[in-house]
Formats: C-alpha cells, structure tokens, sequence
C-alpha cells in the first residue's frame, strides 16, 4: 500500500468526469450521482436526504460509527438582473471571485437546457487609463447575444437561474490536476478512493464507515449541519482542501506555509480533536505518509466545524489537501498530494477501534 500508485486509469476517468460535471450549490445532484454509481461496487447501502447529501455506508448494522467526508458543491452564479437591452448582472452563489470573471465563458442553466454566455468587459482602447476600474460585482455582466429583455425571457434564462463556467479537467506537466471545482470535489473523490481500497484490500472494519459527500459547504457547511444529525456519527474525519502559500501575493506570516507536493495538511483548530488528530500524525509518521501543519484560529471554515459542534459533541479532524489558486477555473492540486491524503485516511481508518472515545479522561 506504502509504494503503491493509487490513482488508477478507472479512478482518473471517473475523476475527470465528476469533475466536468456542474454541481453548484443547490445543484448537486447530478454529481451525486456520478459519485454513487462509482461507489456502488464498493459500499453496501446509500444514505441521501432532502437537499442532495449523498452517503455511501459500509456496515451498516454497527453502532459505532464513523465518517469520512468531502463536499460535492461548487461556486457558481445567479442570475439578479436584466437589463432592457438584454445584459445579465449577477449575485455569487458561493465564494465566486469577480476579478476573475470578465472574458470568460459561462453556462446558464434553464429548463430548456444550458445557455452559453460570456462575461464582457470594456476593451482597453475605450477604458480611461488614469481612471481604471477594477472588476466588481457591481460591473461585470454576461452577455448572451440577446438584443432585449423579451429575447432574454424568450431564452429561458430568468433571475434565478444558476450559472457555471464551463472549464473542464486537464492534467498539467504530467503531475498536476487542474480544473474549477477541485474545491472540493476532489474530496468526494478521495473519500470514494478510500472506500475502494478497503473493498479490493478485503478490510473489514469493525464499525460502520459512512463516506459522506455533502452540500453546500461554499455557503455555510449547511450539507454537512443537516446529515450529522441523521447519521450522528462517534468519529468524522473530514478532508477539504486548503491554500498552496507559496505564489505570489500571498503574506506567509498571515497564511502559513504550505507547498504542493509536500504532503496532507494536517490542521490544528479548537474544532479538532486533539487525540484523533495526533492518531493521524502518528499514522502519517508510522505508515511514512509526508504532511504538513497549519493552524487556524478560532474555526476551520469547513465541515469539521459542523460535525464537531454537533450531537453533543463528535471527535473530529481535517486533512487537507493542498491547492493553487482555489475558487478560480484553474485550481490546481499535485497528484501525489491526492493519493498520500488517501493513504492517510486509509490508514487511519485501519487504526480506529470499536467504541474508541478519543477522550482525555480514559
């Protein structure tokens, strides 16, 4: 397991393809059944609820019970206004940064199917150099080649409607994943990865393993509020991804130091478990598994926060996954950081005793 490559040609199809698919915020259903139908193999049930939370369970009878999480959903746009010679203006839908949107290409989704759009922006001939404006929301628009209003609604595209970008998976100098919505369906990945190890290795656990695919993470971790209290699980170790410091314009001494390459990212917050978190470190260092720290203060701003704080109380921990320029159309991660935090998790996993409490009073 320690030498092996993970990432098999199965795994990196279903990858490329879960990845390609939009899943926005409030959207993520089609993606969720990407996912399960590539855990189907592996798992022996499938939990989901109301807004599209997806859980594939092993041991489903233990009453001890454990999850591994990521979540499915990624930023997007709505559609706010439009105007009466047919420009759209936009709210986020998630953490969708502005300055990157003008010339880039969008897909509207309709009931009548998916409208292409582009978002313009005055060419710099017309702008007035001593004056620049910098993108804002209050400025960037799409254009879907409409001539009105009425050519607009005559489309299907209304306020309301979602909006994606379009930007699909590549692999970059060989070893590089690069495409939006990394953050965080790479997770969903390495959790279904882990899964699929445990099936072909034959490991039987000796509680129920829960692989948890949440949504709506980028607007509150409100997925993974909803389906702790209806797994109510003793352990959740969750995995997400957390920012490469090492590119320009990034201040160290606010950030961290955290590199590409080098290994899991292993957090230390109020909102961790300490005893499960060093479990982890002692697994990283045992099983010879590189990683790295970072501290945050107060909350992690994932869904350890919303696992830990719930039921009482449940043991939590994150690992993630280091990435480049997170909520642009070209996060990229490194491919040997995704398979060593599936190692990780595996190996963890195998670590973990039936009724463990992880408590400082045993």
């Amino acid at each position: 397991m320690a030498s092996a490559k993970i990432i098999n040609k199965k795994s990196l199809e279903f990858l490329e393809k879960y990845l390609n698919n939009p899943s926005p915020t409030g959207y993520e259903w089609e993606g969720q059944k990407i996912w399960m139908d590539y855990l189907k193999p592996y798992v022996d049930e499938f939990i989901t609820d109301t807004y599209g939370t997806a859980v594939a369970v092993i041991n489903p009878k233990a009453k001890y019970k454990v999850v591994i999480e990521g979540h499915s959903d990624e930023i997007s746009w709505y559609v706010n206004y439009i105007t009466d010679n047919g420009l759209l203006y936009v709210i986020r839908n998630g953490g969708s940064d502005h300055q990157i949107a003008p010339s880039k290409w969008v897909d509207i989704h309709t009931k009548n199917g998916v409208i292409k759009g582009i978002f313009g922006w005055p060419a710099i001939h017309t702008r007035d150099r001593a004056k620049e404006e910098a993108p804002t929301l209050e400025n960037i628009f799409i254009d879907i080649g409409a001539k009105d209003k009425a050519e607009v609604e005559k489309m299907g595209v209304h306020v309301g409607c979602v909006i994606t970008y379009p930007d699909q998976f590549h692999i970059l100098n060989k070893d590089k994943f690069v495409c939006r919505a990394l953050d965080n369906r790479v997770g969903g990945f390495m959790i279904a990865e882990v899964a699929r190890l445990l099936h072909e290795n034959k490991k039987k656990l000796p509680f129920g393993l829960y692989v948890t695919n949440s949504v709506q993470e980028e607007i509150g971790l409100r997925g993974a509020e909803m389906i702790t209290q209806t797994i109510k699980p003793n352990v959740a170790i969750v995995t997400d991804v957390c920012h490469d410091t090492t590119t320009p314009m990034i201040d160290k001494k606010k950030e961290g130091e955290i590199l590409i390459g080098f290994g899991p990212v292993v957090s230390y917050a109020p909102a961790v478990q300490n005893k499960l978190r060093e479990r982890i470190i002692e697994t990283a260092e045992g099983k010879k598994i590189p990683f790295q720290r970072l501290a945050s203060s107060r909350y992690t701003g994932t869904d350890t926060d919303a696992f830990a704080y719930s039921n009482g109380g449940v043991a939590s921990a994150l690992i993630s996954l280091p990435l480049r320029y997170m909520h642009t159309t070209v996060e990229t991660v490194h491919k040997d950081d995704v398979e060593n935090v599936i190692r990780l998790i595996y190996e963890t996993l195998l670590t973990i005793k039936e009724g463990e409490t992880f408590s400082y009073f045993d």
